[in-house]
């Protein structure tokens, strides 16, 4: 399961278990199912951060190697050029 679909799940049961709190009469059960609503949606921002900060290392990986093949490129032509003089 990718990360959005967790992220997607989580949040769909804290739906639920926010509807089926407000339809409860008892008083435990009603906060009970809140607290469980809570317990996901922060276990869905939680992930939600976590796939964010996968992503910015990735583009920054992804930087760096770019970088790193330009200047062996320049590397290259510069002895290219030194060996054709």
């Amino acid at each position: 399961m990718t990360m959005v679909k967790e992220t997607k799940f989580f949040r769909r049961q804290a739906d639920k278990a926010e509807r089926m709190a407000r339809a409860m009469t008892d008083e435990e059960a009603s906060r009970s199912l809140s607290n469980l609503a809570r317990a996901y949606r922060s276990q869905a921002d939680a992930l939600k951060k976590s796939n964010k900060q996968k992503s910015k290392r990735k583009k920054q990986q992804g930087r760096k190697a770019r970088r790193k093949a330009a200047d062996k490129l320049e590397i290259r032509k510069s002895k290219k050029s030194r060996l054709r003089e």
